[in-house]
Formats: C-alpha cells, sequence, structure tokens
C-alpha cells in the first residue's frame, strides 16, 4: 500500500476523532485547516512512522504539536498592528456557533479552557477522547504515572472552576 492510500485510510478511520480534539484543544469549531495540516504533516512524515505505535497515538501527537504551532501563531498575530491584521480573518466564534452550544457544555468548556495546558490536555485526551493511559504517556511524552495524576488533579481543578461558576451564577441571580 503506497503512503497517499495510507493517509486517506487513516483519515477515513480517524479524521473524525483528530476533528473532536482539535475542537476541543483549541476551543474552536473552525478546525478544519489543521485537520488538513495534520494529515498533510502525517503524509510528510508517514515513513518515520513505521514500526511505531498505533496510527491514532501517532496522528493525535501530531494533532497537538499542529495545536500548539496554531496557537502560538495566534498568540503572535495578537501581538502585531492592527494594520497588518486586516486581511486575516477572525478565529472567534460567531454568535450563531456560541448559541449551538447547550448551556451545560459552554459550562464545561469555559471550566476546561480556565485550567493550565497540561490538565487540560490530559482531560480532552484520557476524559473525552477515552484514550488510555498508555496512549495518553505517548501522546504527550510523560510516564503512565504522571498521566493519571494529572488526570485527578486535573478533574478536581474543573470541579473547583464548576463550583466557582455556580457560585457566581447563584450570586448573580440574587
Amino acid at each position: 500500500m503506497n503512503k497517499n492510500d495510507l493517509i486517506e485510510q487513516w483519515f477515513l478511520r480517524y479524521g473524525d476523532d483528530i476533528y473532536k480534539f482539535l475542537v476541543y484543544y483549541t476551543g474552536s469549531r473552525d478546525v478544519d485547516d489543521l485537520v488538513q495540516d495534520v494529515f498533510l504533516k502525517a503524509l510528510g512524515a508517514v515513513g518515520s512512522f513505521e514500526g511505531r505505535a498505533q496510527p491514532k497515538t501517532w496522528l493525535l501527537t501530531i494533532a497537538r504539536h499542529t495545536a500548539i504551532d496554531h496557537a502560538r501563531k495566534k498568540r503572535l498575530r495578537s501581538w502585531l498592528p492592527d494594520m497588518w491584521l486586516s486581511n486575516l480573518t477572525s478565529e472567534e466564534k460567531t454568535p450563531e456557533e456560541i448559541f449551538d452550544l447547550q448551556e451545560e457544555q459552554q459550562t464545561l468548556y469555559r471550566a476546561i479552557r480556565q485550567v493550565k495546558p497540561a490538565y487540560r490536555e490530559v482531560l480532552i485526551l484520557r476524559g473525552i477522547k477515552g484514550l488510555s493511559s498508555r496512549e495518553t504517556a505517548e501522546i504527550l511524552g510523560w510516564t503512565e504515572n504522571k498521566v493519571n495524576v494529572t488526570l485527578h488533579r486535573a478533574m478536581k481543578a474543573v470541579k473547583e472552576k464548576l463550583e466557582l461558576e455556580g457560585k457566581e451564577l447563584i450570586g448573580n441571580a440574587i
């Protein structure tokens, strides 16, 4: 099987998982370009994949690095003068996208976005994507023990954020 067929097969099998991971990771539903970048990078590096772990794990590792690079570029754009940004499209959510998210999902999403990046990564990979500790450790370059400890701490941090937000909502309603 040539590498184009292999990448196409992986895209059909894992494309949705990569898309969902990037949506959770970036906080935006506009990740089609990032998904494309992931599979283009995979196509270019498929020779280095031979004999490695599962394709899904490898692709999620590429997706993570692609999202990190994207965030760095986005941060750089925010520092550039406004006139340089006039040709760039906004990556902010449209009112329709915000409306589409249900209230409970928005609350959880906000809490996840507020925790530190390492917690967010583990929550997405283990809690949302359902990867094993071993797969998550491989993607993040950590030990399985670190993944498990970080997941526990991340869940605690999100719970605290949710409780705090609930108290703020009640306080604002009164």
